[in-house]
């Protein structure tokens, strides 16, 4: 039986433990005024019957009350954490037993039923201490249920009736007083355990659903990143396969040789490729600014567009700029390569504004026309590139602007800042 629940207890998550024993905590407390607040009363009785009788009856609805809470204390939790609705019938019932329970209580007063054999001073704080006792359960669950200004209200109300009855009974208003005071302790005392246990599982629970979204944004976050440096890394490749593929039938056509060179290129840039896609995956990649603006002056030039680069020996970067404008250079050279038929000049320009301390890279081609037509065969979403970039280069709080200019050009600029050390040699 044991094994069993303990099996059970550690098939639960941590979330499901903490919520578990705040729960049965709260379930276990009302027996502790049960036995130690109520019971005590039936000490007092002598051997009459009608006394006996009342503080039998009485602790009976405490034990009766003891039961009902583990439910009640369930749905008014739920009802709190505003995952069930208010659970008026157990309240109710919960209610009309503390009532009861209570009367049975004043009853034992008004008999002179306690007390023959102790002093009337012990007797009555003793009961004051089971009426207290007596309200503790149902204060708890009416506290779970309703605004702490309503509670308060109640509370307020409930202690000038006890005043006045115990005035009545007793004649005595300043015992009365006590009596109510006592009791306006009890059901403080109910509110502070069990609002804050109320709120403690809220933001357990709160905590657990915001760690379970950053885990759903982590993973989307990776799949943004990992299909940004997949478009980014096989965007130009399957490009320049394609220009040097369709390159190669045409001199296979007229019987060149050169096709041969151009098949072989193809395949070791399918390699590259390959090679490039296993580190994407890994997650270790990094563009490399001088490789990629090599790069590009070879493809471009391959494909028939003059590219002239600027500044590309000069400047002393961090590597994280380094890397980001590789990844610039990258995604700049594949849109000049969608549009090789058209495209006859390209520059790559990168220099240092001192004054703002900001790096300012601009990729600027020529051949732009109302309506292009893809030859590469590399059909895309449009935009997506472009947003990838902004998103590599939004950490390192750079911009990107990109769109046509005068006389049919393109043009590409990225704004970086960099440390003050930086410079232009």
């Amino acid at each position: 039986m044991i094994g069993r629940l303990r099996a059970m207890w550690h098939r639960r998550s941590q979330v499901g433990m903490v919520e578990a024993y705040f729960r049965w905590t709260l379930y276990a407390l009302p027996w502790l005024p049960v036995i130690g607040g109520v019971m005590p009363v039936m000490g007092l009785t002598g051997s009459s019957p009608l006394p006996v009788a009342l503080a039998v009856g009485a602790s009976g609805l405490n034990v009766v009350q003891g039961v009902l809470s583990v439910p009640l204390f369930n749905r008014a939790l739920n009802r709190y954490l505003k995952l069930g609705a208010t659970p008026r019938g157990l309240l109710l019932v919960s209610g009309v037993l503390t009532v009861a329970a209570g009367v049975a209580l004043v009853a034992l007063v008004a008999v002179n039923g306690i007390g023959r054999d102790h002093a009337p001073d012990e007797s009555l704080a003793t009961v004051s201490i089971a009426l207290g006792a007596n309200l503790t359960p149902f204060s708890m669950a009416h506290s779970l249920v309703v605004t702490k200004r309503s509670f308060l209200a109640a509370l307020a109300a409930a202690t000038a009736v006890l005043i006045l009855l115990f005035g009545v009974l007793t004649g005595s208003w300043l015992g009365a007083l006590a009596v109510s005071s006592l009791l306006v302790f009890a059901c403080l005392w109910s509110f502070v355990i069990a609002r804050p246990t109320g709120w403690l599982l809220g933001v357990v629970r709160k905590l657990d659903a915001a760690r379970g979204t950053e885990a759903r944004l982590a993973v989307a976050e990776e799949r943004l990143r990992f299909g940004r440096d997949l478009h980014d890394v096989m965007g130009r490749n399957l490009a320049v396969i394609a220009l040097k593929s369709e390159l190669a039938v045409q001199l296979a056509r007229r019987e060149r040789p050169e096709a041969v060179e151009q098949m072989v290129e193809v395949q070791r840039i399918a390699q590259e490729s390959q090679r490039e896609v296993r580190e994407v995956v890994r997650g270790y990649r990094k563009a490399d600014l001088r490789a990629e603006l090599a790069g590009a002056r070879s493809i471009l030039r391959a494909a028939g567009v003059d590219c002239r680069i600027e500044g590309e020996d000069a400047t002393q970067l961090p590597p994280e700029v380094e890397s980001a404008l590789g990844w610039v250079v990258r995604e700049g050279t594949t849109n000049v390569l969608r549009h090789a038929a058209e495209v006859r000049h390209c520059a790559v320009r990168t220099l240092i504004d001192p004054h703002r301390s900001v790096l300012v890279m601009t990729m600027e081609n020529d051949g732009v026309t109302t309506h292009r037509t893809v030859t590469t065969g590399a059909d895309r979403l449009p935009g997506s590139g472009l947003k990838g970039l902004r998103e590599r280069l939004q950490p390192l709080g750079g911009t990107l602007a990109s769109g046509p200019v005068l006389q049919g050009s393109y043009r590409l600029t990225v704004e970086l800042p960099i440390p003050m050390g930086a410079a232009m040699g």
